[in-house]
């Protein structure tokens, strides 16, 4: 992996994150929106090793998957401000994104048996592509989430399951609503199933092995990442203890991999800036808004 490839999109989801919160504080946008700020290495970990035939789908908060597959910043800021020239339009929003095999939606779990339909019918078609699931802990409670878990093993379908582990369901810690290992779920239908941490090059390193194995072994796989948001679960209050913020914040993975670069870091950084500002001002607001922004 290109370390400093991987930060420019890191930082680069992190910059557009920001400023769309800004933007909805401005009033510029409307309905909801879920940042994955802190959760920038789980999806450019996990997206970096896929080839372009591998479906992807997400879900709710689907920013930084959609980015470190596309680095489409222009056609998602429009999309969410419910423009004409977003990515569906300015119909989806935030949450409902498509483009070539990548698809998101708001159900928890909504999106995970057709992760495992859309791949199934690739396979029957003999094509090696694989897809990745992403859900959250907070989606554990879905029977349909399990019940393709079954159907995965059973029939053995090329689905990698990504599990962000960022400890809380909306505002419920894990604690009080999820009993049991989650490793230990995907486990008791057959399902490989590895953990990593919040680390981008643990990340990767995992993800490269799993995706690897459900490619050549043609079955599924589970893979947990114990991570962590940094922002609210949308754009509300924050209702976590501070110093539980704090002692996060002072582990941002992008801390880590910032070090590691040295000084090239704010080079990178730079750029990112200048390529974001670019993208974001470059948006044409008078091509329609119909006032589906967001949601």
């Amino acid at each position: 992996m290109n370390i400093a490839a991987a930060y420019k999109k890191m930082f680069s989801i992190r910059l557009v994150e920001e400023r769309l919160l800004a933007m909805y504080a401005e009033g510029r946008l409307t309905g909801t929106i879920h940042t994955c700020i802190g959760q920038e290495a789980c999806a450019v970990g996990v997206v970096t090793p896929l080839l372009d035939d591998d479906i992807i789908v997400s879900n709710h908060r689907c920013h930084g998957h959609y980015l470190a597959r596309y680095m489409d910043i222009k056609g998602l800021v429009a999309e969410i401000m419910g423009l004409d020239s977003g990515i569906c339009g300015g119909i989806g929003g935030s949450q409902h994104l498509y483009r070539e095999n990548f698809y998101s939606n708001g159900i928890q779990g909504g999106m995970v048996p057709a992760a495992l339909g859309m791949v199934l019918a690739e396979s029957k078609k003999r094509k090696d592509s694989i897809s990745v699931a992403f859900i959250g802990d907070g989606t554990l409670g879905q029977g349909i989430v399990y019940e393709s878990m079954n159907i995965a093993s059973l029939w053995s379908v090329p689905i990698l399951f990504v599990i962000e582990n960022n400890l809380y369901a909306q505002s419920t810690p894990i604690s009080l609503n999820l009993a049991g290992s989650i490793a230990d779920r995907p486990k008791s239908f057959g399902i490989e199933a590895r953990s990593c941490g919040n680390d981008l090059e643990d990340i990767y390193a995992t993800a490269a092995s799993m995706t690897e194995y459900v490619r050549n072994e043609r079955k599924p796989a589970c893979m947990i990442i114990n991570t962590y948001r940094l922002a609210a679960h949308s754009k509300g209050d924050d209702t976590r203890d501070f110093d539980e913020l704090k002692h996060w914040k002072g582990n941002d993975p992008m801390l880590a991999v910032r070090t590691s670069l040295g000084p090239l870091a704010d080079d990178l950084e730079i750029e990112c800036r200048h390529f974001v500002d670019r993208e974001i001002e470059g948006i044409d607001g008078s091509q329609g808004n119909h006032g589906r922004n967001s949601g």
